[in-house]
């Protein structure tokens, strides 16, 4: 597959084949990046109707599984503070995947997530 950019509903339907796999999210905000290692077991959305400010995304991605942060630079880890992971999402994020990789750009960052 070329590389392109996705509506939600294609991103959904591909993303929903990694269930079962170990993935890698890494997340780019700001000077961070923080790297994530999940064994996906489901993948849901969840959308946020008591939102106060513009802190709380619209929607959520939200990863469920165990995983493991990656300290940078350390290297060392360390267990994820729930079963899941969760993504902020709002109106104009972006989709992508370039065959091997999804990219979700939004406000607050860029998040990759790629097959472990």
């Amino acid at each position: 597959m070329e590389h392109g950019f996705l509506s939600i509903e294609e991103f959904n339907t591909l993303i929903q084949q990694w269930n079962g796999r170990t993935i890698k999210i890494t997340k780019h905000e700001i000077n961070d990046i923080d790297q994530t290692v999940i064994n996906l077991q489901s993948i849901s959305y969840e959308q946020n109707t008591r939102r106060i400010d513009d802190y709380v995304p619209k929607h959520s991605l939200l990863l469920h599984g165990d995983g493991q942060i990656e300290l940078l630079p350390t290297m060392s880890n360390k267990p994820l503070p729930s079963s899941n992971y969760e993504i902020p999402l709002e109106d104009n994020s972006l989709y992508e995947f370039n065959g091997q990789k999804f990219f979700i750009t939004t406000d607050r960052g860029v998040y990759k997530i790629e097959l472990a």
